[in-house]
């Protein structure tokens, strides 16, 4: 409220005027009221001082300002229209009523599809829907659990908004995911799912990624896809269940059976290492004789070769001194000569017992 000067003027003539009468009246003067200086200059500087005020007013109210955080990007919108270039992490002004400041999260997102009975849209931050419904190749109902992580590209953010709108993931990732999800699964007999998981997590990611990748500007980055369950019928349970079983009772008598296998050869083994260490030590104690022999032949050739008849009649004198020198011992020995020879070897004490002797 402004002060009013006259008011102050008017107040001080008045007080002028009593004190002039109190004087004529009792002679007790009272001097004249003065306006403080801090009044006298507040009228000259309360244009300045209301714009302030003013100006701190709007702001507060109007914010005609934004911050955007790391991991965000700013939407300036203009008159309803969205403009390209998105605003980076910082502080950011903008004219209020005339334009406004949508803010966009970029950081990485998920969504689970889960069988739960409660789907309340968003746990502990994480995007909530039911888990897939499919049909397999013969008709049998399969739900498939998986995660996908995903991300909204900065660059292309003023763009996706401005054509999916701020619900572009039920307008972009959700309805991706179902189909391929769908079309991947729907393929396979449900009984096999489980053996082929890898497979088919590999098609589901593959797949999910080709066709968000290639829409227009490329509005999301797809950054992973976990299958994390596959939710069988009962029957097919038992069904796998039995199977399973029967393989392992088929894996158990194959080991049995390759097991004997193994003795037998192990047996057979043995018993043909015996028969060639007997047939080696027979054909080694063969050759030790043939060896031997054929030394003996060589030997005896040599000493055949090595009889001339010089040497004969050598040795037949010498024999023939040995039986002079035994007849004069004993007179009555008889001398028997080698057939095909004349050099006597037997000799026989025919007073006493007959005695053979061979003389070398």
């Amino acid at each position: 409220m402004p002060i009013d000067n006259d008011y102050f003027k008017n107040r001080q003539q008045q007080n002028n005027r009593g004190a002039n009468n109190s004087n004529n009246e009792g002679g007790n003067y009272q001097p004249p009221f003065e306006t403080p200086e801090f009044f006298k200059n507040f009228g000259k500087q309360s244009g300045t001082i209301y714009a302030i005020l003013i100006l701190i007013v709007i702001l507060v109210v109007a914010k005609p300002f934004v911050i955007i955080n790391s991991g965000e990007v700013g939407i300036k919108v203009t008159t309803g229209k969205y403009e390209k270039i998105p605003l980076e992490p910082g502080f950011h002004m903008y004219i209020p009523i005339i334009q406004k400041v949508i803010t966009v999260d970029t950081k990485v997102r998920l969504i689970n599809y889960k069988s739960v009975q409660d789907l309340s849209g968003y746990d502990s931050g994480i995007r909530v829907n039911p888990a897939i419904n499919i049909l397999d190749a013969r008709g049998l109902p399969v739900a498939i659990e998986l995660t996908v992580q995903y991300r909204l590209l900065p660059h292309g953010a003023p763009t996706t908004i401005a054509t999916w709108g701020l619900s572009w993931e039920d307008k972009i990732v959700n309805p991706v995911v179902r189909d391929i999800v769908r079309n991947v699964v729907g393929k396979y007999k449900a009984e096999d799912l489980p053996t082929k998981r890898n497979e088919i997590a590999t098609k589901i990611e593959n797949g999910i990624r080709e066709n968000i990748e290639k829409l227009e500007g490329k509005p999301v980055s797809i950054e992973s896809v976990q299958l994390r369950e596959i939710v069988l019928p009962q029957k097919i349970k038992d069904q796998i269940e039995r199977v399973q079983i029967a393989n392992q009772e088929a894996q158990r008598v194959k080991y049995e059976v390759q097991r004997a296998k193994q003795e037998a050869e192990k047996k057979a083994a043995l018993a043909k290492g015996e028969a060639d260490k007997a047939r080696i030590e027979a054909k080694g104690r063969a050759d030790a004789v043939t060896i031997e022999a054929a030394a003996q032949a060589k030997a005896n050739k040599i000493i055949a070769d090595s009889l001339t008849p010089k040497l004969l009649k050598m040795q037949q004198i010498e024999v023939q001194g040995k039986f002079n020198e035994a007849l004069k011992v004993n007179k009555d020995a008889k001398i028997f000569l080698t057939p095909g020879g004349s050099t006597p070897n037997i000799w026989v004490d025919t007073k006493d017992r007959a005695i053979q002797s061979g003389i070398k």
